[in-house]
């Protein structure tokens, strides 16, 4: 049975650093897709990370140049820096399908497994 886990959440102030894990069961995670969403009360879940077909990531706008996604054995990381009020939210873990077509990989847009969630909370 697949299951993703996170932990590492929690308070910091404005500025600080929190690192983020996702442990990984159930599969070798290297043929999935894997990324990080988040979700506050009063916004619509957004994608914080997301890694392609090769495994490389792709950053939302607005954690670009302060988050940094890893890989080691089953589990994926987030070490995220200079964190604002604004990044506030419960975070995810999830994965996709990690498909070949036309010689290319390339990963499904419907997450298929998600974890239960970890808060960060940013005070200003």
């Amino acid at each position: 049975q697949v299951q993703l886990a996170e932990f590492g959440g929690g308070s910091v102030d404005s500025g600080g650093s929190l690192t983020l894990s996702c442990g990984v069961s159930g599969y070798d995670y290297f043929g999935r897709c894997l990324a990080w969403f988040r979700q506050s009360p009063d916004k619509e879940r957004e994608a914080v990370v997301k890694t392609d077909g090769y495994g490389n990531p792709n950053y939302a706008d607005s954690v670009k140049g302060r988050f940094t996604i890893s890989q080691d054995k089953n589990t994926l990381s987030l070490q995220m820096n200079d964190l604002k009020p604004e990044d506030t939210a419960m975070y995810y873990c999830a994965d996709a399908d990690l498909f070949a077509r036309n010689g290319r990989y390339a990963c499904t847009s419907v997450y298929t497994h998600w974890g239960q969630g970890t808060q960060v909370t940013v005070s200003a």
